[in-house]
């Protein structure tokens, strides 16, 4: 897995946005309803502006995934709800199995093979996959003041992902 440690700060709702590739309404939706949290930053009052942390830029891109996937949006709700009650905070520590009606965690690929074998058509969503779309989304994202993409990175948060690959 990526040494996703090494992005640090936050992000804005429009890098967060840019970063998943859903709309800004998709975004607020979600943050709003409490399907995601924005971390970093929660929007209180007027003129306030949300940022999230790289843990939340990981839950948005398995939300993205599992929509795409053709999973409803109830039935994603339910998944994290499963995710939160069984990793806490760090939904990347595990891959996911979705089977049916069924959520499963795997964590080794003996665990993976049976949780596979359960079921036609199981949907199995590694995280090191996800993982390294948005480090390469983080990557591309311009550097904040500078006047060039070569230019010395700003110390502003996720640009330390910049220095490590």
């Amino acid at each position: 897995m990526s040494d996703h440690a090494s992005v640090a700060g936050d992000f804005s709702s429009p890098e967060t946005v840019e970063i998943i590739g859903v709309t800004y309404r998709q975004l607020d939706y979600w943050t709003r309803t409490g399907l995601v949290a924005s971390t970093a930053q929660g929007a209180e009052g007027s003129g306030s502006r949300r940022r999230y942390s790289y843990n939340d830029l990981l839950e948005l891109k398995l939300i993205k995934r599992l929509l795409d996937e053709g999973i409803a949006l109830h039935r994603v709700r339910e998944v994290f709800d499963y995710l939160r009650d069984e990793l806490g905070e760090n939904v990347a520590s595990a891959d996911l199995v979705i089977n049916g009606n069924q959520s499963l965690l795997v964590r080794t690929d003996e665990q993976i093979l049976d949780a596979l074998r359960q079921g036609q058509g199981a949907l199995y969503l590694r995280m090191e996959g996800l993982i390294e779309e948005v480090d390469a989304a983080v990557r591309e994202l311009p550097v904040e003041g500078a006047p060039s993409a070569g230019a010395a990175v700003s110390q502003t948060g996720y640009r330390a992902a910049q220095t490590g690959t």
